[in-house]
């Protein structure tokens, strides 16, 4: 009788999120910035920062009782750092560990916390408001889906996307990792399919156009319920 021969099946990492974005740092994909970790042009550019900062401030401001922030990609925290002050609680979340650690050694404020997760795959914080900030864009149709299946749990939702300036068709599909939809002419609607989130009420809260003249950087407030 031949013997049956042991093969190892290699099964495929349907997720490849998590080496796209830890090699963006690794190998400075977005620059460097004098930095180890260093989010790019659009979390330390003046000209798209401060305008989103300032607008963030104003809506969370605008509460009697500070809400519950939850920040998913937030990155090398240059943005949320200023933000913080202004919150509840601030849980700033990324899927690459080195840059969780490098920012809590960094960032430090009685109201602050930082999670490493896969917004993707694992449960997300409790809180009032989740901050999208130029995050989905990068992420292939299935993981957009598996994130906007758990925004029910929010009341508001601030997404901020680099969308085509003018009409375009939403949602084309991309692999996971440093490239956006732009390049296809393309960008994330939540509203419309594969997605189809529902909510109670839209409010554009800011549009930017970045130096280098591609498409608007958009940013939109979605009332949930």
């Amino acid at each position: 009788m031949k013997k049956k021969e042991n093969k190892t099946k290699t099964i495929k990492n349907p997720w490849p999120t998590k080496d796209a974005m830890e090699q963006v740092y690794e190998m400075k994909l977005w620059g460097s910035g004098n930095s180890d970790f260093y989010s790019g042009l659009g979390s330390h550019d003046p000209e798209v920062v401060n305008p989103y900062i300032e607008v963030l401030r104003s809506f969370l401001a605008s509460f009697k009782s500070p809400l519950r922030v939850c920040d998913l990609g937030c990155g090398d925290f240059n943005v949320g750092k200023e933000l913080v002050r202004h919150t509840k609680n601030y849980v700033a979340v990324d899927i690459v560990a080195k840059l969780i650690e490098h920012n809590k050694a960094k960032f430090k404020d009685d109201n602050l916390e930082f999670r490493c997760l896969d917004i993707a795959v694992d449960n997300l914080p409790s809180g009032d408001c989740v901050i999208l900030r130029q995050v989905l864009q990068h992420l292939s149709n299935a993981e957009v889906k598996n994130i906007v299946s758990k925004l029910k749990n929010y009341k508001y939702v601030i997404l901020t996307e680099h969308l085509p300036d003018g009409a375009f068709i939403p949602n084309k599909e991309i692999i996971s990792g440093q490239g956006i939809r732009l390049k296809k002419r393309s960008g994330i609607n939540l509203l419309v399919a594969p997605f189809n989130l529902i909510i109670k009420e839209e409010k554009q809260l800011l549009s930017i156009i970045p130096k280098d003249n591609k498409g608007l950087i958009v940013t939109t407030l979605y009332k949930i319920f």
